[in-house]
């Protein structure tokens, strides 16, 4: 659940966080509107508390995958919920690159994709790898979320097979072993954006 979940949102971050900065005023793609546009969506998108994410696309994932129960179904709100935030990730730790690098760029001539795949991604890539890691820690603690609706994985365990039937135990270990989760993915998460960092 949350594998497949964090692909789909680097899938669909990456280009839109992109494209926030590079449609913005001042950049060698700006179309405003469209850049308000996308902001307003990504707004939007990350307004919404999780739990009525889920229920709102509960239609969506039943139209998309025939279901609304289990793992696969809880990848639809999962993406939705998190490929915004991820995108905002992104469009920070690309604004964040001296513009005298793209500009030098674009005086030799590069083309705004070249621009894009050999100045912008390479450059932003510790902070990308590290929005990368907190979106997916926070995907964790979500897909936990999605267990209450019945999505299953850990959330499900602790609400059925611990709250509902009184066993402590079973609560406490679902806890420790997302508290586990997250520590190896912040970890991996941080040792990557530390290698990727040339700085």
């Amino acid at each position: 659940m949350v594998g497949i979940s964090i692909l789909f949102a680097a899938l669909l971050g990456i280009p839109l966080g992109v494209l926030l900065v590079i449609t913005d005023r001042g950049y060698f793609l700006e179309q405003v509107w469209v850049q308000r546009i996308l902001g307003a969506i990504v707004n939007i998108f990350r307004a919404v508390p999780f739990i009525v994410l889920v229920l709102f696309l509960f239609p969506l994932s039943k139209l998309l995958l025939g279901t609304t129960l289990g793992p696969t179904a809880a990848t639809i709100p999962l993406i939705a919920g998190t490929a915004p935030f991820f995108a905002r990730m992104v469009e920070t730790a690309i604004r964040e690159i001296d513009r005298g690098v793209i500009e030098a760029s674009q005086a030799m001539g590069a083309s705004k994709f070249t621009i894009v795949r050999k100045v912008l991604i390479p450059e932003a890539l510790p902070a990308i790898v590290s929005g990368l890691t907190v979106t997916c820690v926070s995907l964790i603690g979500y897909s936990a979320m999605a267990g209450i609706v019945g999505s299953g994985g850990l959330g499900d365990v602790a609400l059925r097979k611990g709250f509902q039937s009184f066993n402590d135990q079973m609560l406490y270990a679902c806890g420790l072993i997302l508290i586990i989760l997250v520590q190896i993915v912040q970890g991996i998460g941080d040792w990557i954006s530390r290698r990727l960092d040339k700085r």
